[in-house]
């Protein structure tokens, strides 16, 4: 089938409690493994693209490796753009088929980022693309976009009144709202307590409206652990518990951002074959074992997620 928006897969994740898993893509073995989680799984799948996966891989491959994941499958899939920080991007994005994109002015004022919201909101939908908005501010850093210190991330969670007030000016699709998450694999100092009370008020301002989760990524201690056997330097990482996670999804959190755990799961893999295997100069015989990680990565996400089979409703 073709890419499709958010909007049918949202109100579905909304009403049945579950999340959509939003996965970050820059190469073959991240769409690889995470399209072939989702094909078994039977799952939804939002592709993001960040500016800075734009500039590493060339839209043009990334848009043919997606044109290849959806012909191989019946699944929906939403190609979205993550952490768009300009108009002319998003206007970039929308001409290049993104089914989704999101502006992130949340480093603004509210009264800029309510203007520059709105504007792309109009081009967008035009063309028939949502848009994802963020307000409030996450701490570390992904991309460019750098967020508080740890220390400060739940002093800069999101005002549910401003987030309503945001909402209804803009005309947004889908709203990230900080909540105590954090980007990277060095989010916290200490196991994080998320403000599901920001969310909950938010979710009976709007009623039935979706909220998205960024900085969710829960870094496996497995993973942290083979990376650091293998010859790598990661102490004292530390990420979302995967259980905290399922509540939001319960809640009004409808899609929940995951970068980080693939980046670590596929790491973790090449630094094992090249350990194990010094002579190895074959890409296949070290990307491939990074490519299932991946994939069983993705795999145990969706069902964290809950949306795991919920790819029929979602057509």
């Amino acid at each position: 089938m073709p890419l499709v928006t958010t909007e049918k897969m949202f109100r579905q994740a909304y009403e049945g409690g579950f999340a959509i898993g939003a996965f970050n893509v820059n190469n073959m073995e991240l769409m690889q493994g995470i399209i072939e989680a989702a094909k078994e799984e039977n799952a939804p799948v939002i592709l993001q693209i960040s500016k800075g996966a734009r500039a590493y891989a060339n839209i043009k491959y990334l848009r043919a490796l997606i044109d290849t994941a959806i012909a191989e499958t019946d699944l929906p899939v939403v190609m979205h753009l993550d952490h768009g920080d300009t108009f002319d991007l998003c206007q970039q994005c929308v001409q290049d088929g993104f089914t989704s994109v999101m502006i992130d002015a949340s480093h603004k004022s509210v009264k800029e980022n309510t203007a520059l919201t709105k504007s792309v909101v109009d081009y967008a939908h035009q063309h028939g693309v949502v848009v994802e908005a963020e307000i409030g501010q996450l701490g570390g850093i992904e991309e460019d976009v750098v967020g508080v210190s740890a220390d400060d991330v739940m002093s800069h969670v999101t005002d549910p009144a401003e987030a309503e007030e945001f909402v209804k000016a803009t005309g947004c699709d889908s709203l990230a709202v900080a909540c105590g998450t954090s980007h990277g694999a060095f989010k916290f100092k200490a196991e994080p307590k998320l403000a599901f009370n920001v969310i909950e008020e938010i979710g009976k301002r709007l009623p039935g409206y979706p909220l998205v989760m960024h900085g969710s990524s829960s870094v496996p201690k497995e993973f942290i652990d083979l990376i650091n056997k293998y010859g790598g330097n990661m102490p004292n990482t530390m990420g979302v518990p995967e259980e905290a996670i399922s509540k939001a999804a319960k809640m009004a959190v409808c899609k929940v951002n995951i970068d980080t755990d693939l980046r670590l799961a596929l790491t973790a893999k090449i630094r094992q074959v090249f350990a194990e295997n010094p002579a190895e100069f074959d890409p296949r015989k070290y990307l491939g074992p990074g490519r299932e990680a991946i994939k069983q990565m993705v795999k145990r996400k969706l069902h964290v997620l809950g949306c795991a089979g919920k790819a029929d409703i979602c057509r």
